[in-house]
């Protein structure tokens, strides 16, 4: 059965909805780590026992502290005992060694309702992921790889529901707060390969395909990925910095970080010759479209090492921390963006090679 024009409008109107709210909560998320918001709600999925968080510390019992703090413990406890039996042992002591896995969770009326704003933004993708997957269904017999696409993100989704609660839980256990990242990448790439694959045809029609580039964006792609996941390591470090120093002696905090923050810094160097010459070489390709799509990667990957400088020599400003995170992913979800274009681009090469064959 052929897909209806309005079906393939509603459904990539729907998935460019969700990228982008998906770009929003992960800056709304570092920003939620920035102010030291991640515990402002101690309990999951509620916030204080209820749907709407107080606004004063009388509204909550007088000893609210113990109560959520023993709630965690024992909800830690079940996780732990499962993860050993699966045989995570390690990850299973781990959330028991986190230093603050005891710390009492003073109410804070602004951070408390920054994580509720991040809570709101996460259910909010959760109805789009829904609806995305809704209207992947009329391509499930015309293209069925789009459906499970959107059925595939619509569990990553629930998955990172359910990883959010672990998060809080276990006092923003590092390990956690990484996988939740690359989740979201993850989910970003997913829905938009689901949205291109819907109007491949007009991408097969209007792009320049070359092996040479295709090769370097998926080598730029993965090294971009995990440069972002070991910034998201380092940004534990100066969590755990800043938990021990009180949030105090900023200007101290660069020196105390381990070697993941030298080789985030120094591999910086080597991700801008690679985007450089990626976008020579995309230039060459004399195609418009992906011309703009490189030129605005070279200005990602350029704000994204300045915001990095900056954050280095003056003392990790709180309001950079969130826009170095967005920004990346900014970037990830751009290069990804040049791989989807240039993969329908070669079947284009490819129909032509076969046609001119015969």
């Amino acid at each position: 059965m052929a897909i209806k024009p309005f079906q393939v409008k509603r459904f990539k109107n729907i998935g460019i909805l969700t990228v982008i709210a998906v770009y929003f909560l992960i800056l709304v998320g570092g920003i939620v780590r920035s102010t030291g918001s991640g515990m402002g709600c101690p309990d999951w999925p509620r916030c204080f026992g209820n749907w709407v968080p107080p606004t004063d510390v009388s509204q909550l019992p007088a000893d609210y502290l113990e109560v959520y703090k023993q709630k965690r413990i024992e909800k830690n406890q079940r996780l732990a005992a499962s993860l050993h039996n699966l045989g995570f042992e390690k990850v299973s002591a781990a959330i028991f060694s986190h230093p603050s896995q005891y710390l009492e969770t003073a109410f804070n009326p602004t951070k408390t309702w920054i994580e509720y704003i991040n809570r709101l933004v996460g259910v909010l993708i959760g109805i789009f992921i829904f609806l995305t997957l809704v209207y992947a269904y009329p391509f499930l017999k015309a293209d069925g790889a789009i459906f499970f696409i959107a059925l595939a993100c619509f569990i990553l989704v629930i998955l990172q529901g359910w990883l959010g609660s672990i998060v809080v839980s276990t006092n923003l256990l590092p390990v956690t707060v990484t996988i939740h990242m690359a989740l979201a990448l993850i989910l970003v790439a997913l829905l938009q390969y689901a949205v291109a694959r819907a109007g491949k045809e007009q991408l097969i029609k209007h792009f320049s395909y070359s092996p040479k580039v295709q090769r370097l964006l998926w080598v730029v792609a993965i090294l971009t990925f995990g440069q972002i996941l070991l910034g998201t390591q380092v940004r534990e470090q100066v969590d755990l910095i800043a938990y021990n120093l009180n949030g105090a002696n900023r200007d101290l905090w660069i020196d105390k970080l381990g070697m993941d923050f030298y080789i985030h810094r120094s591999f910086s160097i080597v991700i801008l010759g690679l985007h450089v010459y990626l976008a020579f070489l995309i230039y060459k390709l004399q195609d418009h479209s992906i011309s703009k799509l490189a030129s605005l990667m070279l200005v990602l990957v350029g704000m994204e090492i300045l915001a990095g400088i900056i954050m280095a020599y003056f003392a990790i400003p709180p309001v950079l921390q969130p826009v170095h995170l967005t920004v990346a992913a900014l970037l990830f979800g751009v290069q990804f963006q040049l791989l989807i274009i240039n993969h329908y681009a070669s079947q284009k090469a490819f129909n032509k090679s076969v046609v001119i064959s015969h």
